[in-house]
């Protein structure tokens, strides 16, 4: 088996810190996508370097090329996609109203991803509540429940989800966990209906309110091209895949086999680009900065967690893992900080070395209990911080572009994820995992 020293996780340790801290003490500094990959390489470089020389270049090859390049350009083809479809209109931000927006992103996300949902409906939001002055708990909510939490019922809805799907899960397994998926939306939708009715209210002014009242327009779409797109990038996620072209899985076949799904996805992102009227990205305010925020940071973070994953797989057998309970935290703890796609498959392989009692139900080679437990930890966790999964910073830079000021990374966790949303988990673990 593979082994890693403690000291080779030190890069990992500070990317992370990085994206935490220095938005806070180089608030200026940090803003340049640039400045941004000047760290990610500064990082990611030499403990690449290090992997190559001590043998495990072939990790490192696959981190990059077989989960950095699929990710970035599934979030790209989404991105740009989503991006083309300009959802607008101002109706009154009411209470109602905002969770309603809510809702519809929710349930979305497990058919188009979370990615698509969120960049679907993240300007539309923005716009309905551009004379309300509080709105930062409303973008809070719409990365938990939209760009997360939602994706739980197909494999489509998240990454980790797809790639336990490739493990062998079967595509409508996922929907046995719609009691999970049904409990967390109505609890955390609940929550949010309950504090927007207090801050519309009690806190925003009258002349926030009036404005809103006046500067109605009813809700029209364009871009709709974009649709037939959105629908490529479903079905190219769903069955360009080596279960149905096992040659994409042949360590033999030539590139364009191997890689047949993302190029048909960037083929889909150059006809979205070509087919879409400018003006209709126009109107979206569309700008390539959020993804080359993304891909800038997470190609230092996908480079730096190779030695974590190597040391978590190497070390798993050592940590007493035995109970769904115990998954559930622990693939949720690093989905938070790592991707939740590698952790999920890190503890899915945990789950395969565990001795299988006789007569259990099994399910991609696993308990099916373990393997709920696993799928819900990866998903719902990736929302307890920005890094936890890609489009969280995506709908962060869209917000900041319209001039909303979100919280730092540190004041995302403390303000909202581990006063909010850790209960709703530990309660819905209690009850169902």
């Amino acid at each position: 088996m593979q082994q890693v020293e403690l000291w080779t996780l030190i890069p990992f340790a500070l990317m992370l810190a990085s994206i935490a801290v220095l938005p806070i003490v180089a608030e200026k500094w940090w803003e340049s996508n640039l400045h941004k990959l000047y760290i990610a390489l500064g990082l990611g470089i030499p403990t690449g370097i290090w992997l190559v020389a001590n043998g495990l270049g072939h990790n490192l090859e696959h981190q990059m090329l077989f989960d950095y390049v699929p990710f970035i350009i599934l979030l790209t083809a989404l991105f740009v996609v989503t991006g083309g479809i300009h959802i607008h209109g101002d109706i009154q931000a009411r209470p109602s109203t905002n969770t309603a927006l809510l809702a519809i992103g929710f349930i979305l996300a497990s058919f188009i991803g979370t990615t698509g949902a969120a960049m679907l409906l993240i300007r539309l939001l923005l716009e309905v509540n551009q004379q309300r002055k509080y709105k930062v708990h409303t973008i809070l909510m719409f990365i938990a429940l939209v760009a997360n939490c939602g994706g739980i019922l197909t494999p489509l809805g998240d990454p980790p989800l797809f790639l336990l799907y490739l493990r062998g899960a079967d595509f409508f397994w996922f929907m046995s966990l719609l009691p999970e998926w049904l409990f967390t939306g109505v609890v955390l939708l609940t929550i949010y209906f309950l504090l927007d009715r207090f801050v519309y209210y009690r806190k925003e002014s009258t002349e926030a309110i009036m404005a809103d009242v006046r500067e109605n327009t009813g809700i029209s779409m364009s871009g709709y091209v974009n649709m037939i797109w959105l629908l490529g990038i479903i079905g190219a996620v769903a069955f360009i895949n080596p279960s149905y072209i096992p040659a994409m899985g042949d360590h033999h076949a030539p590139v364009y086999i191997k890689f047949l799904r993302e190029i048909i996805l960037v083929a889909i992102i150059v006809l979205s680009l070509i087919t879409t009227r400018k003006k209709v990205r126009l109107d979206n305010k569309f700008s390539w900065e959020p993804i080359v925020e993304v891909a800038v940071l997470f190609i230092g973070i996908f480079a730096t967690m190779t030695p974590a994953l190597i040391y978590l797989n190497a070390h798993a057998a050592d940590l007493g893992l035995t109970a769904p309970w115990q998954f559930f935290y622990s693939s949720g703890t690093l989905s938070a900080f790592l991707d939740n796609s590698p952790t999920a498959v890190a503890f899915h392989t945990v789950a395969q070395g565990l001795p299988q009692e006789a007569g259990i139900a099994l399910e991609a080679g696993i308990s099916e209990a373990l393997l709920r437990a696993i799928a819900l930890g990866s998903v719902l966790f990736g929302a307890m911080t920005y890094i936890g999964n890609g489009p969280n910073f995506m709908v962060k830079a869209i917000a900041e572009q319209a001039g909303v000021k979100m919280p730092s990374f540190f004041g995302y966790m403390i303000r909202f994820s581990l006063i909010v949303l850790l209960p709703v988990y530990i309660v819905m673990q209690l009850i169902f995992v």
